[in-house]
């Protein structure tokens, strides 16, 4: 591999791809191992590789400061972004290569793109270990279904199941997507809400009850966490009582005091879900975020950090498909206000644009205008969700 240099000449790529390579071989190995853990679970029709009975000991956590520090502007901006891939491996391939983006978000035509073993290939394009999400919360936001089977809707599962065999329900399609090259799932809802099966929300939500949401997202989150697949949990500050559909709208929420009395008891104790993420979503706090969705507001991230005390990945909704917040900004612009207000990782569903937005945040970073320290924490929490340090 020919080494990355930048314009004074300084060789960028070779010591982290080295460093990184190593590490990632490893924990391939390890991830091997838990393959031949779970070979009870079978999918019907569907080729699986063949686990490896060699048992590698666990990878050793670098500084993350050890890992940025060799990394040239491009490639630390491109860890901040999760872009939607086409159903086509070798189209998905070619983004990673061309971009080397941090993450990809699988949702068209799965059933092209995670059987036999094709993500293995999109993966391989990557010279840092590739963050690979889908959207499969159960009921009418599932993605693999029509590989392994349906699952509840969060309503019904907390209607019908108890905490324990909904973490099991978690672990078993938890096992699939881990098999099939899936390391993060955008769910489980923590949305309080009460309102009907149809609306934006509804039965995506386990109850209108915070606790009951907290007990059986943290239950769901768990099961997911056993079989390797990092959680993220949504949608901060609450979208479960407002009016309206972010997709299609501006949403705006009760004030602050009364999210603080109902939609915002799920994530007291954030450490209860383990190791999460937190999606927030495109929601107008009036005495909070002023006009502007929380993705884009510093103090939507600030209450999230401090009065929350979380530090962990924190990412968008759709910025890229969802008008509450591309009626307002062009997506480049929105990418980069999400993350200098605060977001870790910003996530668009299209997948197009992609040089065209990290050319603007790799300007905005060479310029100041996105903070050097807000990028390197930005990226700390990226590394830290792949394990790397």
């Amino acid at each position: 591999m020919q080494a990355d240099v930048d314009q004074d000449g300084r060789t960028l790529t070779a010591p982290i791809i080295r460093t990184t390579k190593r590490r990632f071989l490893v924990a391939a190995a390890a991830g091997a191992v838990l393959a031949a853990i779970l070979m009870d679970y079978e999918v019907p029709g569907i080729p699986l590789p063949e686990p490896s009975t060699v048992e590698a000991p666990p990878p050793q956590a670098a500084s993350c400061d050890t890992l940025i520090e060799p990394m040239s502007e491009r490639q630390r901006v491109a860890q901040l972004v999760m872009v939607g891939v086409p159903g086509d491996v070798e189209a998905a391939t070619k983004l990673v290569t061309d971009n080397q983006v941090g993450g990809i978000f699988v949702h068209s035509n799965p059933i092209q793109l995670l059987v036999e073993d094709r993500l293995a290939k999109v993966k391989a394009a990557a010279q840092l270990p590739l963050t690979v999400s889908i959207d499969e919360e159960g009921g009418r936001v599932q993605t693999v279904d029509p590989l392994a089977g349906s699952i509840p809707s969060a309503r019904e599962m907390a209607a019908t199941m108890s905490p324990e065999k909904v973490k099991a329900k978690a672990v078993d399609r938890g096992k699939f997507l881990s098999r099939m090259g899936v390391n993060m799932n955008l769910a489980p809802i923590t949305d309080v809400s009460s309102q009907p099966d149809n609306t934006v929300i509804g039965d995506r939500s386990f109850s209108s009850d915070p606790a009951t949401v907290k007990r059986y997202a943290a239950a769901f989150a768990a099961g997911l966490s056993e079989t390797g697949v990092y959680p993220v949990i949504k949608h901060f500050p609450g979208h479960g009582n407002t009016t309206g559909d972010s997709h299609k709208t501006t949403v705006v929420t009760a004030p602050l005091a009364q999210l603080t009395t109902l939609d915002l008891v799920p994530y007291q104790r954030l450490t209860d879900y383990g190791k999460a993420g937190v999606m927030l979503g495109h929601l107008v706090v009036p005495d909070l975020t002023g006009n502007e969705p929380a993705t884009v507001s510093p103090a939507a991230y600030k209450l999230l950090r401090e009065q929350f005390g979380f530090d962990g990945l924190a990412m968008t909704d759709d910025l890229g498909a969802m008008r509450a917040i591309s009626d307002r900004y062009d997506l480049p612009e929105a990418v980069l206000r999400a993350i200098t207000a605060g977001a870790d990782m910003a996530l668009w569903s299209s997948g197009g644009r992609v040089a065209e937005v990290l050319n603007r945040l790799e300007q905005a970073a060479r310029s100041g205008e996105l903070p050097a320290q807000r990028l390197h924490d930005a990226l700390r929490h990226v590394l830290v969700s792949k394990g790397l340090c």
